[in-house]
């Protein structure tokens, strides 16, 4: 997503003519929309978008448990790791 921003911002500088992306060579300016391309493509070969999102998943459903065994009196996750 960074190198995303960064190819906006260095488009929007060389279309509007501002120094010193003026003299930059196109071929450079659009580099990191390259860049992107070869990291989501790396990131979903990789599986590492989708352990990501399960990552995501699984931390929502933790938070969620906890709050309920909270409201029932019961100890959480948390405070069970720290009886151990």
């Amino acid at each position: 997503m960074y190198l995303l921003g960064l190819g906006i911002i260095l488009l929007l500088l060389k279309y509007f003519e501002i120094d010193p992306v003026t003299g930059w060579s196109w071929w450079l300016v659009l580099a990191p929309f390259a860049g992107a391309v070869l990291w989501w493509a790396w990131a979903d070969w990789s599986g590492y978008t989708k352990r990501k999102a399960m990552e995501k998943i699984q931390k929502r459903t933790q938070v969620r448990l906890d709050r309920q065994r909270k409201a029932i009196g019961r100890p959480t996750s948390a405070q069970r790791r720290r009886r151990s």
